[in-house]
C-alpha cells in the first residue's frame, strides 16, 4: 500500500491539462459490448479503475489494441464460458464500473451473471434503477444462492415507456445500452442528462442506434437489431477540473487550466465563485488568479450560504469535498448539504485535526466557518477513504503548514491520472511513498 507525503506552503504555478473523464470512459468502454465491429475511444485516462475495467474486457475476450492514450475495442469473440464462471464474478464485484456491462451484455448476449459490485466506500449505492430499468424491458432476475449471485435474462427485451424512480447517471446509461437493442420503443423518463451521458448518446447513434432528446431528461430509443463500430472522443473529467480549480484557489500563485470544454461545466466555475475565488474564462481555459483574499457570498435575504449537489444541470456530489477544503480558508460561513450520499461527509474530521472550523451537523450536512487564511491548517496523518475524499485530503495537504502523509492513495489513483507527477511540475512537494 502507498502513501504520498506532502509538504505544505509551496505556491502552484503554470499550466496543467486535465484528462480524460473517468465517468465517461466507464460507460463509453461498457458500449463497445454492443458490436462486433472495432470502435477507437481516444483520450482515455491512465486511471485504476478505467485500466481495471480495460483488462477485465480483454479477460472476457474483448480484443484490445492500444496507441499512446487511444484505445481500440472489437468484441467479435466474447468467452461466453468465462462470463458465467466464478471468476468473472469475483472480478466483477471489485470494479463499481462493471456494473454497465449488464445493459450491454443483457442486449448482446440475452444475459448475465451479476453480484454486487465494489467502488467507493460512502454509504449505500443502490442499483434498483437499473434493475426496474431491465425488467420493464423484459428482463427476469434468478437468484443462484449456492453461487451468491444472480441470472439476468431476456430473450428478446422489449421497448416501453419507464418513469426512472431517480436520474440515476449510471442507471440510466445501462438502460440506454440495454435499450437500443430492443424491440420497439423505448421511453425513458427522468433519465440523467449530465454531458456524459449525452455523449454516450451520440457515440451510440453514430454506432447506428436511434436515440432523440439527447440532453434532456426525455429520452426516445428505436430499437435496432445491431451496431457498427466507430470512434469516439472523451471530454475533459468535469471533476479532475474543478479539483484543480480548488488547489489553486487554496494554494496556487496562477494557474491555468487548458482546454476544459466550457459548456460541459456547468455550475462547476459558479460554485467556487460561491466562495469568493476568482475563476477567470480565457477561451476555452479556466485561469486561477492567486487568491490571498477571497469572501463567501451570502443570499440576497443576506442568510448564510448554502451549497448543495443536485441532479444535472445542479452541481456534481463529487466536488462537495473540494469545495469544503476551500471553504475552510474564506471568510465567511458556508452550509454544504450532500443529499445522495450518508458517509461522504465524515472525512471532515481530519480537516478538523488539521485545525478547520467545521460543524458536522449530520451525515448529510456540514458548517464550514472560513478562517480566512488568518489561521493555515497544520500538517497531520490521513487515510483516504474514497476517490474524491482523497483529493480534498491532498488539496489539505498542499496548503497546510508542516509534512503530512496521506495513506491509501490508491483510492485517489482510481480516478487521478499520476497525480502527483502532474503537481510536481506546477511547484507541489509531493512524493509517493510505496
Amino acid at each position: 500500500m502507498a502513501s504520498f507525503k506532502i509538504e505544505g506552503g509551496h505556491l502552484l504555478r503554470g499550466t496543467i491539462i486535465p484528462q480524460g473523464a473517468k465517468n465517461e470512459a466507464l460507460q463509453v468502454i461498457c458500449a463497445t459490448l454492443l458490436t462486433s465491429e472495432p470502435v477507437t475511444i481516444s483520450n482515455i485516462p491512465d486511471i485504476r479503475d478505467v485500466n481495471n475495467l480495460i483488462q477485465l474486457l480483454r479477460e472476457i475476450g474483448v480484443k484490445v489494441t492500444r496507441a499512446e492514450n487511444a484505445y481500440t475495442f472489437q468484441a467479435d469473440e466474447l468467452d461466453l464460458k468465462f462470463l458465467e464462471s466464478d471468476e468473472f464474478v469475483r472480478k466483477s464485484a471489485q470494479l463499481r464500473g462493471s456494473v454497465l456491462m449488464i445493459g450491454p451484455l443483457l442486449a448482446r448476449m440475452g444475459k448475465t451473471i451479476i453480484t454486487q459490485p465494489g467502488g467507493d466506500k460512502i454509504g449505500r449505492r443502490r442499483l434498483d434503477t437499473h434493475f426496474l430499468g431491465f425488467e420493464k424491458l423484459g428482463a427476469a432476475f434468478r437468484p443462484i444462492k449456492s453461487r451468491n449471485v444472480y441470472e439476468i435474462a431476456a430473450s428478446q427485451l422489449t421497448g416501453c415507456y419507464m418513469l426512472l424512480d431517480e436520474a440515476s447517471v449510471t442507471g440510466t446509461a445501462n438502460i440506454i445500452m440495454a435499450a437500443v437493442m430492443a424491440q420497439g420503443t423505448t421511453t425513458i423518463y427522468n433519465a440523467a442528462c449530465e454531458p456524459y451521458i449525452q455523449q454516450l448518446c451520440r457515440m451510440l447513434n453514430r454506432m447506428g442506434a436511434k436515440i432523440t432528446g439527447i440532453g434532456s431528461n426525455l429520452l426516445t430509443i428505436e430499437g435496432v437489431s445491431q451496431l457498427r463500430g466507430t470512434t469516439h472522443r472523451l471530454l475533459p473529467d468535469m471533476i479532475e477540473i474543478g479539483s484543480f480549480i480548488g488547489m489553486a484557489a487554496m494554494c496556487g500563485g496562477g494557474v491555468r487550466i487548458k482546454n476544459v470544454s466550457q459548456e460541459n461545466l456547468g455550475f462547476i466555475p459558479d460554485a467556487f465563485r460561491r466562495l469568493g475565488v476568482k475563476v477567470e474564462a480565457d477561451g476555452d481555459d479556466l485561469f486561477v488568479p492567486r487568491q490571498t483574499h477571497y469572501v463567501v457570498d451570502s443570499f440576497i435575504d443576506g442568510t448564510i450560504m448554502t451549497i448543495a449537489d443536485a441532479p444535472w444541470p445542479g452541481l456534481t456530489p463529487d466536488l462537495l469535498s473540494v469545495l469544503i477544503v476551500v471553504a475552510t480558508q474564506a471568510q465567511g460561513s458556508v452550509l454544504f448539504h450532500q443529499k445522495m450520499f450518508e458517509s461522504r461527509l465524515f472525512f471532515v474530521d481530519r480537516l478538523i485535526d488539521m485545525g478547520a472550523q467545521i460543524i458536522l451537523c449530520d451525515p448529510h450536512r456540514a458548517v464550514v466557518v472560513g478562517h480566512d487564511r488568518t489561521r493555515q491548517l497544520r500538517g497531520c496523518r490521513m487515510s483516504s477513504p474514497d476517490i474524491r475524499a482523497g483529493i480534498a485530503m491532498l488539496i489539505a495537504a498542499m496548503s497546510a503548514e508542516g509534512v503530512s502523509t496521506i495513506s491509501n492513495i490508491e483510492q485517489i489513483d482510481r480516478g487521478y491520472e499520476h497525480i502527483e507527477e502532474r503537481l510536481r511540475a506546477l511547484g507541489a512537494h509531493i512524493e509517493r511513498v510505496e
